[in-house]
């Protein structure tokens, strides 16, 4: 996809290092001191859930300033079957140039990719006031709950899109995140000692 001087295409291997270290620049801080999503996509990379085809980078006069990903799960549904689904992310904008319009035009062309592809939902943790511009709704209202979250907690962060509409009819049951995602926080801080040293703070608005 090109629009201007703007290009979505596949990551390479040669790209990694720039990718994570854009990844890293991203989420230094927000929801955590550090973090960890840099990691989270350098051991996502070689899981089998991983979907090499949906892992794009976007470059904007040859610079890389965005990317986004995809893998395989399941939804655990409540007739004893599994319901084959997506999950996204981690999916960022560098940060000088977010709000700007480039993560929507790099979700959208994912999402549209993904469909193609012929996958019927994505499941996954965000802000629906930018998820909701794409399509994105709270999952509870498709019947789909999140793992290990007590009944009546907030459940505001955990969004669904139908890439197939009507994939998830008669579907109720429990969304499950793939293992990758968890990482060790001391296998975090080893990674991170072959990058650029960075001050870890605790910020509001925090969730870790």
């Amino acid at each position: 996809m090109k629009d201007i001087n703007c290009l979505i295409r596949p990551e390479r291997p040669d790209d990694h290092r720039t990718v994570e270290n854009l990844i890293r620049e991203s989420f230094w801080n927000v929801y955590r001191p550090g973090c960890s999503e840099h990691f989270v996509i350098h051991v996502l990379r070689d899981d089998p859930a991983f979907v090499k085809e949906l892992d794009f980078v976007m470059e904007l006069d040859g610079r890389i300033i965005g990317q986004n990903m995809f893998m395989k799960t399941i939804i655990e549904s409540d007739d004893g079957k599994t319901v084959p689904v997506l999950t996204m992310g981690p999916i960022c904008i560098t940060p000088e140039l977010k709000r700007k319009g480039y993560g929507k035009i790099l979700l959208d062309y994912s999402l549209e990719q993904a469909a193609k592809l012929g996958y019927g939902a994505v499941l996954f943790e965000g802000n629906i006031a930018f998820y909701g511009k794409s399509g994105f709704e709270y999952a509870r209202k498709f019947g789909i709950r999140y793992h290990d979250l007590p009944e009546g907690e907030d459940d505001s962060f955990f969004l669904c899109r139908e890439l197939i509409p009507g994939y998830l009819d008669n579907v109720t049951g429990v969304y499950q995140t793939p293992k990758g995602y968890y990482v060790d926080d001391a296998d975090v801080d080893d990674f991170d000692k072959d990058f650029p040293k960075k001050q870890k703070l605790k910020l509001p608005g925090q969730i870790f």
